[in-house]
């Protein structure tokens, strides 16, 4: 068809010619709103698919504040977590996850802290912001929302949770929206947590000494070698501390084996306590211990050797059975400077934690209850 037909001064008032416009018009209206359509759905499956994928914790986490975020456009998102017996925070520690890395993730200990209206929160909840309802949800955020919407997370009519959305348009979510949308998410989501939750647990209970619930060698040997390459790329020094509890056969013998265990997990809390989160502590069996230092170098190392050692020995330990015991350890530290992480990583480990070892038989020919120090290779 000659196309100045359809766009002649002629034809301009012709019945047949302006019907036909109409139609191409809403053809092309239809045309728009089904690729619109689409995108969004190609949008959501790709969601729902890197949500799906998420092989750890922290990859899910980031998906709902990213990904999640960006694919709908929404301006706030947070996640609020039932934390009753606060064992997902402690979860997190042996991930060795700060909460400044994701301001947005909360933690209430009861879901009565969820009620919305007084009620259980069973449904979503969409509307006005409310801030005496829902200033504890979204109080990490920026700016506060102008509309919200509350999914619950639940599995096997469990509530592990609150997905929090907000948006800055009024109308973005009211009342009367559907939401079948809303709640398909939040059932993957509550999917999702469940089996990351789980899976991390098994992984940790898998690298955790089941005595002290610090982690075990095989952990701590993992742990080196991951902190070794990521010290090359990043160009700082890391430590390695062998720790090894004085007299403990004596230990044993006076207050049995009950006695010698709760030294060890003691023990094993205090040295913790002196660490920081992103530092590694490790039975490596019997009353030895390992820790590994990250981001540090020799005297820091030491200062925080020495912290250790006093906080074992200058407080006695209270045993259930036997009142007190006291308790000293030797340490042996170290280190390894950027200028020195060479060669193949393995090997680096192994030079590490040997002289490490070294460094203890130092302090235990030395009278104990010190910290000896190795030569940087």
């Amino acid at each position: 068809m000659d196309k100045s037909f359809i766009t002649s001064p002629q034809h301009q008032n012709d019945p047949v010619h302006n019907e036909v416009m109409l139609v191409r018009a809403q053809l092309q209206d239809f045309i728009n709103e089904a690729r619109h359509n689409q995108n969004i759905l190609n949008r959501h499956q790709t969601l729902d698919l890197q949500l799906i994928g998420a092989h750890s914790f922290r990859e899910l986490i980031q998906h709902i504040f990213v990904t999640l975020a960006e694919i709908c456009e929404l301006d706030q998102v947070t996640l609020c977590l039932v934390n009753t017996q606060h064992n997902l925070q402690e979860m997190l520690a042996d991930l060795k996850i700060d909460s400044a890395e994701f301001p947005f993730l909360l933690f209430v200990d009861t879901e009565t802290k969820l009620h919305q209206a007084g009620r259980p929160l069973r449904k979503s909840v969409l509307g006005s912001y409310d801030a005496e309802q829902h200033q504890h949800l979204f109080a990490p955020c920026f700016e506060i929302p102008k509309s919200i919407a509350i999914i619950p997370l639940i599995r096997q009519t469990k509530l592990l949770g609150s997905l929090n959305l907000g948006s800055k348009d009024s109308e973005r979510f009211t009342a009367d929206m559907g939401t079948d949308f809303i709640e398909r998410l939040g059932s993957i989501i509550a999917i999702c947590l469940e089996n990351v939750i789980n899976s991390e647990r098994l992984t940790q209970i898998g690298l955790t000494d089941a005595l002290t619930n610090v982690s075990n060698r095989r952990c701590v040997e993992q742990r080196m070698l991951e902190e070794i390459a990521r010290a090359r790329r990043q160009h700082y020094g890391i430590a390695c501390m062998y720790l090894d509890i004085d007299h403990f056969k004596k230990i044993n013998d006076v207050h049995g084996h009950q006695g010698g265990d709760e030294v060890l997990k003691e023990a094993a809390k205090r040295i913790k306590a002196e660490l920081r989160l992103s530092d590694t502590i490790g039975r490596f069996g019997g009353e030895e211990f390992v820790v590994l230092l990250v981001n540090t170098n020799r005297d820091n190392a030491r200062y925080v050797a020495e912290r250790i050692r006093k906080s074992i020995a200058d407080k006695n330990f209270l045993l259930s059975m036997t009142g007190l015991c006291e308790v000293t350890l030797s340490i042996g530290i170290a280190s390894l400077s950027d200028d020195h992480n060479l060669g193949e990583i393995e090997n680096a480990a192994q030079s590490l934690l040997l002289r490490a070892d070294r460094a203890l038989y130092e302090a235990k020919e030395q009278g104990r209850n010190c910290v000896r120090e190795a030569n940087e290779d």
